[in-house]
């Protein structure tokens, strides 16, 4: 495996302020599947001011989760759905039912796609690929209300 040199975007001088800035995004999921989050957050991280640093995208729920996918074929968000539904299928024997059936699938799925991203900060915006976006996936079978909390720390 051959690994390429680092070349460095801006680096900060020693001294320069560091800043943060924290948000809460409030989210209606319509339905299980994807909701793309990139507009949003990249107009606060433009109004934030900070130019280069790390975003950090945070989900407070257990049943929902935090990816970053292609935004440019939906086929990828169904095809991912899917796979999930394979992953942890809603009629599996779960122990956990209080909730509801689609409760415990909906825990696994979300430990298996994580709470949170983290996204370097480049010029004013998140530092994604061209094809990437931010996506809260809703694993409960009915419409939810999500927080989202977003913390941005740099210069």
């Amino acid at each position: 495996m051959k690994v390429g040199s680092i070349n460095p975007v801006e680096t900060i001088e020693a001294g320069s302020a560091t800043r943060h800035a924290m948000a809460r995004l409030t989210v209606e999921t319509p339905a299980p599947g994807f909701t793309e989050l990139t507009g949003p957050i990249s107009a606060w991280v433009a109004g934030s001011g900070i130019r280069h640093g790390l975003l950090t995208v945070y989900c407070r729920h257990t049943s929902a989760s935090l990816t970053i996918q292609e935004n440019a074929d939906p086929d990828v968000q169904r095809d991912l759905m899917t796979a999930l539904d394979r992953l942890a299928p809603r009629d599996a024997p779960y122990t956990h039912t209080i909730e509801g059936p689609d409760d415990m699938p909906s825990h696994v799925r979300a430990m298996l796609t994580g709470a949170s991203v983290a996204i370097p900060v480049v010029d004013g915006r998140p530092g994604l690929g061209t094809w990437q976006g931010i996506f809260l996936i809703e694993h409960r079978d009915a419409p939810h209300r999500r927080e989202i909390v977003l913390h941005i720390v740099g210069a």
